[in-house]
């Protein structure tokens, strides 16, 4: 790879999964979703430079997002309510996608 290529998707991410938490703090003092949601970003954000230094070095971008799936999967199975399980769960099928696409 001559240049870097940002991986500007998976920092995007992290930046919501962190965004999302700050807010669940905020609005429901939920102490909880701000070590959840900033614990997954840092995961998410260390992938993406994992990532923007070497496109192929996806493994902890592609774990993170499929640990997101599952836990969101379950939990907007057991709620019904789209968010924010519902919508980190559909944001991290597309993740989990995109970096298995990377890999293939």
């Amino acid at each position: 790879m001559s240049s870097t290529q940002y991986d500007y998707p998976g920092y995007i991410f992290a930046f919501l999964l962190a965004s999302g938490g700050l807010l669940g703090a905020i609005r429901r003092g939920s102490a909880m979703s701000l070590v959840a949601g900033v614990g997954a970003a840092v995961a998410a954000a260390y992938g993406a430079n994992r990532v923007t230094k070497n496109n192929l070095d996806v493994w902890p971008s592609l774990y993170t997002s499929i640990a997101l799936l599952v836990l969101m999967t379950y939990r907007f199975t057991k709620s019904g309510k789209f968010m924010p399980a519902g919508m980190v769960m559909t944001l991290s099928l597309l993740m989990t996608i995109r970096y298995a696409i990377l890999i293939a």
